[in-house]
């Protein structure tokens, strides 16, 4: 097939093998670029040995010597075989599909290995070698034109499986051309131009492929700069998501976004709820089988965020409902309420219409709890939901604020005149249908927010919560919050401010009253009662310890308390007592906080007051009195006799001492308050605990708590509150040692009892 050829067909070959050779790198870029199977791997080798046959061909026309000229032939024949078997595999990739490939290539291998096996066994001495006027081996041609056969039906095959798109076509015509020009440098009878033509064969072929790879590589440029720009819009419409709350417009910016990057105006998208708050989206060309797999990918990465953020969106629009909305009776809630009432006054500030609240309270709910049981109360609840939401309207919203308390917002407010109506037409109809005229019932609290007033919906709920305590005092059913409340609510603003400075300014101060043994009228303890020092003046705590306890103040109240004994016990070096209220026992530091306070010092000096009923109704009130009865300090109940304690219950609460109530030693004097005060006495000597009566207010009462076996006492006839210490009197002879005759005899004299300028006269003979 090589022969002697002019100089111009050699320089041919030789631009060609180098244009191909520069293609290669072009194949190797299109094959690193590649990111799916798509024959630029076996483009790349079929165009190196395109290269090469052609630079053996080119070499050969220029060599002088037999040896190398022959030399050259042989591997330019080695390399007509490689390109024939390479174009199976490369017809295979280029198209998608074809027959199965393995036996066509053992076949065609097969052939030219033989044929290779010719030219070293007996080879083609003068076609091949420089052209000494011989043929080609004729077995050597029919093999080769055999395995040429083979390839050619294999191609002819593959291209009837597949559709072949322009530039198929053009390899596919370049393909045949060089099959013509090899079959002529074969079969033509002319030396020179059978040579040329042997020379020049594979050209069109490298044409062809070089075209492919240009259209291929430019192919892969193109498709990197898209997946990079589906890789910014899939970026920007993730972060749409996080900001957007409407999930159909999302679904509008991912099609319009799918439509920009594919450069397809036929995108559309879909989005459809399943169960259980579930979505699922979809993206969609008019004809999807046009799409590349990334492409495609593309599509179903937008729709599922899509998808993702709708049921985001759902389970935040849920989450919103339910922060917003009572579980228990479907009604909104004290947050939805404060949010909407914000809204109703901004918007009635601008219109200058009235803004009204009408607070209901369901009087007998804690009965019908207490006697029916939780179920019942649930119901009852969800009655009066569903009673107070038929008189909902488009100026008209219900809530339920807390526990059994109802608030009804009317938007714009008719007179004083008609919402007292109103709120009787809310009772009654309650008697009518959820309650009875025996029980439960509804009480009402009106409040009107006036265009000229400063918006404030805390301030508005506030006053129609004074309104309903009024009217439920009152037993009046309903009440509209007029001047009279007001000016209460403005004296109780004004009193929670100045307490508040007080507290800030540590201006609660720790007053003593004397705990004295009823036989010696010794000082033998001390408790702490806070005043509030207000200038000159001292304000009793029967004045603000209600507003302490509803604001939270006591807490640091009761720490400034515990903190001033504990000063009391290292300076007069006697126990101390301080009261512990309920409000503190629910802050979940108040261990923490009494140790502070008290500063670790002597724990058995130490005694801890609780009243009766917080005892009994605050659930953290017996571990913390437990442990702080573990670490030493005494535990007593205060007001005893007033709560609902048992007899078996007192045994297993941490107690140590029995205060009894003021309210049985006023009247200890008659058989009515003696008699309790003897059951204490016995109670506590049976449980083993020491007893202090409170209020002792004459030398009647305290010789009376003496003959009941009453050991301890305080009030204001054995000691006043006082800053200072009070100290001890003269003991008086004790009844025991006086013959009966001599009682009666015994001179009056005055008795000291306390310091800090009070002083209580009474004859020797009241007092014993």
């Amino acid at each position: 097939m090589l022969g002697d050829v002019p100089l111009w067909t050699t320089v041919l070959q030789l631009l060609a093998a180098g244009l191909v050779g520069g293609f290669c790198a072009l194949h190797w870029v299109w094959w690193r670029g590649s990111l799916r199977p798509d024959g630029s791997a076996w483009a790349l080798w079929l165009s190196a040995a395109m290269a090469l046959m052609l630079l053996t061909a080119g070499l050969h026309g220029v060599t002088a010597s037999s040896l190398g000229r022959g030399v050259l032939a042989f591997l330019h024949a080695q390399l007509v075989a490689a390109v024939v078997l390479l174009c199976l595999p490369a017809t295979r990739a280029f198209g998608g599909t074809g027959p199965r490939l393995g036996p066509w290539v053992a076949v065609t291998a097969t052939l030219l290995a033989v044929r290779s096996l010719l030219w070293v066994v007996a080879p083609v001495a003068p076609g091949l070698d420089a052209g000494d006027g011989s043929t080609p081996h004729a077995l050597a041609v029919a093999l080769l034109f055999v395995a040429l056969a083979v390839s050619v039906g294999y191609v002819v095959a593959a291209l009837g499986a597949s559709r072949i798109t322009g530039l198929g076509w053009l390899l596919v015509g370049a393909g045949s051309l060089s099959l013509v020009l090899l079959t002529g440098g074969i079969l033509l009878d002319d030396r020179h131009d059978a040579a040329a033509l042997g020379g020049l064969w594979p050209i069109p072929l490298a044409v062809g492929l070089e075209s492919l790879a240009l259209v291929r590589l430019r192919r892969s440029q193109l498709t990197a700069q898209r997946r990079e720009l589906m890789r910014d819009a899939l970026a920007d419409l993730t972060n749409a998501a996080w900001f957007s709350r409407d999930a159909d417009a999302l679904l509008e910016h991912a099609r319009d976004v799918a439509r920009t990057v594919l450069d397809d105006p036929t995108v559309e998208g879909s989005l459809r709820p399943l169960q259980r708050e579930r979505f699922v989206a979809e993206l969609f060309p008019a004809d999807a089988s046009r799409l590349a797999a990334h492409e495609r990918t593309f599509l179903i990465d937008l729709a599922v965020v899509v998808a993702t953020a709708a049921e985001r969106y759902a389970l935040t629009d849920r989450l919103s409902r339910a922060a917003e909305t009572d579980a228990l009776t479907g009604l909104p809630n004290r947050r939805a309420a404060d949010r909407y009432l914000v809204d109703t006054l901004e918007r009635a500030a601008v219109e200058r219409t009235r803004v009204s609240v009408i607070y209901c309270d369901i009087d007998g709910f804690k009965d019908v709890n207490d006697r029916q049981g939780h179920a019942q109360g649930d119901d009852l609840l969800r009655r009066t939901a569903d009673y107070l939401r038929t008189w909902s309207d488009a100026e008209t919203y219900v809530a339920r604020l807390a526990g059994d308390e109802f608030a009804v917002v009317v938007s714009r407010a008719p007179t004083d005149a008609e919402l007292a109506d109103l709120a009787r037409r809310l009772r009654a109809g309650f008697d009518a249908r959820v309650g009875n005229p025996a029980g439960p019932r509804l009480t009402c609290g009106v409040a009107t927010w006036n265009p000229e007033e400063v918006i404030d919906a805390d301030a508005l709920l506030r006053h129609a919560d004074d309104a309903m305590l009024e009217a439920k005092r009152a037993r009046s059913g309903h009440r509209v919050f007029d001047s009279t409340l007001r000016a209460r609510a403005e004296d109780s603003r004004r009193l929670r401010a100045a307490l508040e400075r007080a507290v800030e300014e540590d201006r609660i101060t720790a007053y003593f009253q004397p705990i004295v043994d009823t036989g010696t009228l010794e000082v033998i303890g001390l408790e702490a009662l806070a005043r509030w020092q207000e200038g000159d003046k001292v304000v009793l705590p029967e004045h603000w310890l209600a507003l302490a306890e509803q604001t939270g103040l006591i807490v640091p109240i009761g720490h400034a308390m515990f903190r001033q004994a504990r000063r009391a016990l290292d300076r007069h070096q006697m126990p101390v007592a301080v009261n512990l209220s309920a409000r503190e026992l629910h802050e979940s530091d108040v261990l923490e906080r009494i140790e502070d306070a008290w500063g670790g010092g002597p724990w058995e000096h130490l005694t801890v007051e609780i009243t009766e009923s917080t005892m009994l109704r605050t659930t953290t009130a017996v571990p913390v009195l437990s442990e702080l009865r573990a670490r030493g300090a005494r535990i007593a109940l205060d007001d005893f006799g007033t709560g609902f304690s048992s007899l078996a219950r007192l045994a297993r609460l941490p107690v140590d001492v029995l205060k009894i109530d003021r309210s049985f030693v006023r009247e200890v004097r008659t058989p009515r308050g003696a008699g309790p005060v003897r059951a204490i006495v016995a109670l506590a000597e049976h449980h083993g605990l020491d007893v202090v009566a409170e209020g002792v207010e004459s030398a009647g009462d305290l010789q009376v708590l003496i003959d009941l076996g009453v050991r301890r006492a305080q009030g204001m006839f054995v000691g006043r509150p006082a800053p200072g210490l009070p100290v001890r009197g003269a003991r008086p002879v004790p009844r025991s040692d006086l013959p009966r005759r001599a009682r009666a005899r015994i001179v009056p004299r005055p008795l000291r009892v306390v310091t800090g300028g009070v002083e209580d006269a009474a004859t020797s003979s009241e007092m014993l």
